[in-house]
């Protein structure tokens, strides 16, 4: 794909997304004016705020894997003799995009049963 349609299709989800997380505040905002405070709707956004945490928490770390684990299999089967050393390096990068992940997953967990 081109440079520009990969911005085009960013630049679209992050507008979506937006409009998205703009209308359910005003939903929100409108359920809760001049009346005692919505618990319902409060739990509900915490929630989905954690999950837009933890899609897009994990996006980068399953982008990063899988790039490292195709680029692995590119250089063993180039050079097959270098394998152990190739597996090592594959594995502490992935453990590394891996806490990425997990990072996303500590604050998905604190936004949705602390905040």
């Amino acid at each position: 794909m081109k440079t520009g349609m990969l911005v085009r299709r960013g630049l679209t989800v992050a507008m979506l997304f937006g409009a998205m997380v703009l209308a359910n505040t005003g939903i929100a905002a409108a359920q809760t004016a001049g009346a005692p405070a919505n618990e319902f709707s409060e739990k509900a956004m915490k929630f989905m705020a954690a999950a837009f945490v933890m899609g897009f928490g994990s996006l980068g770390p399953a982008l990063g894997i899988g790039m490292l684990g195709g680029k692995a299999m590119e250089a063993l089967g180039r050079n097959p003799e270098a394998a152990g050393a190739i597996q090592t390096n594959m594995i502490l990068a992935i453990a590394f995009a891996e806490a990425i992940g997990i990072y996303a997953l500590v604050v998905a967990i604190l936004i949705g049963f602390v905040f």
